[in-house]
């Protein structure tokens, strides 16, 4: 394409992404402003066709974060309607057994029901992130944040290495390249300071770390795949606040993950698995991994007879505190998931996420109060960060997916275990090897045969994605960019079984014959639920998500 010509808006502050951190980040900003009396302009840009539309999390939600923004969230009918009143731990040892762990040999950091919390609040709730979300944008908008749904970053504004701002994507741009009838050009969205938070293995996010050295001296970051269904249950499975959690069947003893059951409102029940991204074995499919999960018995009695009402899937940065990248950069903050300020040792990142927000709106309202033009590297953030009950939670838990890829599952928990009841003594553990470079030759293991789909508790791909509700303009350039469109067939179907085609949970890639007779990487686009999975597990390194026209992807209710 020719050049453009491209409106351009000023503002104090854009923010990539209407996540928990994001939000946060966004109303503590305004909430400032207006004590103050001080004119400031935040701008909010979500590529989802609206808040929470791209939102995935279990969710058990500990609100200590919202307490902070809004003390009085209750009156201001925040959706947190259901606490978590029961909670049980279980091993599956096969298909057909469980064991349940003692409530003494829980770790502190898996109890959902009890008063270990250093704010003194105990409640802990079964929620729809999405949902929040969408009452977090309402709060921002009544505050006076500025926030654009629909619309996706594409790149960053970087002019003599200071970060300037973002370039909004193009709409109305053909596969080809060409502009189409209506064609739009994206906005550059200048601000004096520029948070990032788009959640895991968010692409600008990406670059940037690449770009600023902002990884130097951390172990290479980790990730786990997450799915999840909401099912309509029968009102007498379902027990409001009841909170399950486990490991073991079906994976494998070097698979390492864990999934979950959560009893939401409205005769709701939610039930994923979480699976790290550090597997070895390629012939493994995290999707058929979670569908023959859900007819172990244990999980089966509270889904049978149910309906099965949305899908989703997404990547989660669960490296922890070793892996934390520096956080500032020039003219900038990278928050949230974006970073990886999620605690995996209580499989909970909301809080986090948003305590991350509302520390880097202190930091950039505390500049900017000053007279602050923007364009300057924000280290106040950094000890800000690191002085709060956070940070201190990551350090606690530093070891514990490193333990687990280190000594399994039942070792790393041990480990763990001890490490907590300690206080933190044990010695620091790492994991150095990245995700991608986990993989091994398909020649090492056998084939998986996963049972078909019966269609009462377990489906296949094609039905999961449509209730993802997920589209995209399918005359737009692929967002699924391969560096070498050779190198699928030519190097990883020989060595892998070109393993894309598994660990995607939305059947966008396939290897098909073309008409010859010879194989063919095939991207079915339109299919992509912006998990990143394939970003973050391809073994070389070859695909690298961006973001598609704005509005494209899953639109998630009540995820």
């Amino acid at each position: 394409m020719e050049h453009v010509e491209r409106d351009s808006m000023d503002v104090d502050v854009v923010i990539v992404g209407a996540g928990p951190s994001g939000l946060s980040a966004a109303c503590r900003l305004m909430q400032q402003a207006n004590d103050a009396g001080q004119e400031l302009t935040v701008c909010v840009v979500e590529k989802g066709s609206e808040v929470g539309a791209h939102i995935l999390s279990g969710a058990v939600f500990e609100p200590r974060a919202l307490n902070e923004l809004f003390p009085d969230w209750e009156e201001r009918g925040a959706p947190l309607t259901t606490p978590a009143i029961r909670d049980e731990l279980y091993l599956l040892k096969d298909a057909d057994k469980a064991q349940k762990l003692p409530n003494a040999l829980v770790p502190k950091s898996m109890h959902n029901t009890g008063g270990d919390m250093p704010s003194g609040d105990s409640r802990r709730y079964v929620i729809s992130a999405g949902n929040l979300c969408r009452w977090l944008a309402e709060q921002a908008e009544s505050l006076g944040v500025e926030i654009f749904p629909g619309f996706a970053a594409q790149e960053t504004i970087i002019e003599d290495g200071v970060v300037k701002g973002i370039l909004i994507g193009d709409m109305g741009v053909a596969a080809d390249g060409q502009p189409k009838d209506g064609h739009m050009p994206g906005m550059e969205l200048r601000a004096k300071y520029t948070l990032f938070a788009e959640g895991a293995r968010g692409h600008l996010g990406k670059r940037l770390i690449e770009q600023y050295d902002l990884a130097e001296g951390r172990d290479p970051q980790h990730y786990g795949i997450g799915l999840k269904e909401l099912w309509d249950v029968p009102a007498d499975k379902h027990e409001p606040g009841l909170v399950l959690h486990g490991s073991g069947w079906p994976l494998a003893k070097d698979t390492h993950g864990g999934w979950f059951l959560y009893h939401a409102e409205n005769s709701q029940v939610v039930v994923g698995l979480i699976m790290d991204l550090s597997y070895q074995n390629p012939w493994l499919s995290p999707f058929d991994e979670f569908q023959r999960m859900k007819h172990h018995p244990l999980l089966k009695q509270y889904l049978e007879g149910g309906s099965r009402v949305a899908y989703g899937a997404r990547a989660i940065t669960k490296g922890g505190l070793n892996c934390l990248p520096k956080m500032t950069f020039p003219g900038g903050l990278l928050i949230g998931c974006d970073a990886g300020t999620l605690n995996f040792a209580k499989i909970k990142g909301l809080h986090t996420a948003m305590k991350s927000g509302l520390v880097a709106a202190e930091s950039v309202f505390e500049a900017l109060a000053t007279g602050d033009e923007g364009g300057q590297e924000l280290t106040a953030f950094s000890d800000k960060w690191q002085a709060s009950w956070a940070y201190a939670e990551l350090k606690e838990s530093a070891s514990f997916g490193p333990a687990i890829h280190k000594y399994g599952t039942v070792g790393g928990g041990a480990y763990n275990f001890l490490d907590q009841l300690l206080g933190g003594k044990l010695p620091t553990v790492h994991d150095t090897t990245p995700d991608h470079a986990a993989l091994k030759p398909a020649s090492e293991f056998e084939k998986i045969n996963y049972p078909k789909p019966d269609g009462k508790l377990s489906f296949d791909k094609a039905s999961s994605v449509f209730l993802s509700n997920t589209n995209h303009e399918e005359d737009q350039p692929c967002h699924l960019k391969l560096a070498d469109p050779e190198l699928p067939i030519r190097d990883n179907l020989p060595k892998y079984a070109e393993p894309a085609s598994r660990y995607c949970p939305a059947g966008v890639y396939e290897v098909v014959e073309d008409d010859a007779g010879q194989p063919r990487f095939q991207i079915n686009f339109q299919n992509c639920v912006h998990c990143k999975t394939c970003d973050i597990k391809d073994p070389a390194q070859n695909i690298t998500w961006v973001a598609p026209e704005g509005g494209g992807g899953p639109n998630y209710p009540n995820m």
